[in-house]
């Protein structure tokens, strides 16, 4: 069984994340999707709109994904990709090169982002409408 790795923050979760999430899904057998936790997601100045247990049920919820851990740190993908025997580890293409340090213990590969969408212009569509109102 070829498993694949991915992580992300996955809020407000939009075809984007659908369109990584199955193309992930069809590069193996069985996906593993870290999640932020909120705690990480605070070390980063970054806070999602719905909580690690609401992002971690809607993930769980897609057909693609297999299995979701917590994503707590940035050092321990090493550990998650040996720990969960990964073959493949998969990020967006806007996180090129980031992630080489991974090709000692499994295959890495940047998928290309799905144009048009992104949470960060959600939120600042969502935040000018509050504004027009």
């Amino acid at each position: 069984m070829k498993k694949v790795l991915t992580y992300g923050t996955y809020d407000l979760l939009h075809y984007g994340h659908i369109n990584l999430l199955k193309r992930a899904r069809d590069l193996g057998d069985y996906l593993i999707v870290g999640l932020s936790t909120d705690e990480f997601n605070a070390s980063k100045h970054k806070e999602a709109y719905h909580s690690y247990e609401n992002r971690k049920l809607i993930l769980e919820a897609i057909r693609y994904v297999d299995e979701v851990i917590p994503e707590n740190n940035w050092e321990q993908k090493i550990d998650d990709v040996i720990n969960n025997n990964v073959d493949i580890f998969v990020m967006g293409d806007d996180w090129e090169g980031k992630f080489d340090f991974l090709k000692d213990y499994c295959e890495v590969v940047y998928l290309p982002r799905t144009v048009g969408v992104s949470t960060t212009k959600i939120k600042t569509d969502l935040f000018a409408g509050d504004k027009q109102s």
